[in-house]
């Protein structure tokens, strides 16, 4: 067994403290984007659950919004639901935040607690993929071990 890179080994290790079963997986391809991630699986694009990080400008604090590959992320509909602006997350930011790299970024095992949102597309999939703490990282579970890892909302969030 080829043993993880230490970011991938901190989500798995965050799976199992969490009492999930789920084992993350490295592919030989990227993993960055939805596309290359699906792939690299072989599934569809839309069972892709892509960890987008936010700035919440009021507070400075982070919002986690797990979206579906396919669709992109309505801010202002999120905006108004939390009642504060979202901003764009720099890379510093995202990895203060999480702990992780853009391109890697999984829904769990973050440095901190973050608020997150869930992309009720998801949830029409009997499995999903996510990013795993690197690259080329990704793991596969349900919609609703997703909501019960994240504590997630959700929510119809895409433009």
């Amino acid at each position: 067994m080829t043993q993880l890179k230490p970011s991938a080994q901190r989500v798995q290790e965050a799976l199992f403290l969490m009492g999930y079963t789920s084992t993350v997986v490295e592919l030989p391809d990227s993993t960055r984007t939805a596309a290359e991630a699906a792939q690299a699986i072989g599934c569809n694009v839309a069972q892709i659950a892509k960890s987008l990080v936010f700035r919440k400008m009021t507070t400075g604090s982070a919002l986690m919004v797990v979206a579906s590959g396919v669709n992109r992320v309505n801010e202002q509909l999120i905006a108004e639901s939390i009642g504060e602006p979202l901003g764009k997350a720099d890379a510093d930011f995202v990895k203060t935040q999480t702990g992780f790299v853009i391109g890697g970024v999984p829904p769990i095992g973050h440095t901190r607690v973050i608020e997150t949102w869930i992309d009720a597309d998801l949830l029409q999939y009997q499995e999903i993929w996510a990013a795993a703490g690197h690259p080329r990282a990704v793991f596969r579970l349900t919609p609703e071990e997703l909501i019960q890892m994240t504590n997630g909302r959700i929510g119809k969030i895409k433009k």
